[in-house]
């Protein structure tokens, strides 16, 4: 099987196209909510917050139920889920001495769904 050489990117001209600069920066959000969106990222780039994530999307759940559903220590789930709620991404509610996690809004899994799309494709 022949080897394909890698494709070299680069601009070999020194023009920059100072009006598409002037948009572009005009457009872009602040270096702070860049950074925060890179956090946000990097919080969807572990896989059992995927399935923590995958399963509140069907119901609300305590610790338990998500540590048994994923086979994973009472720990490592509580640890999962202090990130998440850290990212905003889960909210807790107390019921008695039970605390049941949900998701906290419904643009999480609009983000999740159009990772799932883009990854289909």
């Amino acid at each position: 099987m022949p080897v394909k050489k890698k494709e070299k990117i680069q601009c070999d001209s020194n023009i920059v196209h100072e009006e598409i600069v002037r948009r572009v920066g005009q457009k872009m959000p602040s270096e702070e909510a860049l950074y925060d969106l890179a956090e946000l990222f990097k919080v969807f780039g572990d896989s059992t917050r995927i399935k923590i994530i995958w399963a509140l999307f069907e119901e609300e759940m305590c610790v338990c139920d998500i540590a048994h559903l994923l086979n994973m220590t009472h720990s490592a789930i509580s640890h999962q889920l202090r990130v998440l709620k850290q990212a905003r991404l889960v909210r807790p509610r107390r019921e008695g001495k039970n605390m049941y996690y949900s998701l906290d809004d419904q643009h999480i899994e609009e983000i999740f769904h159009q990772g799932l799309i883009h990854i289909n494709e």
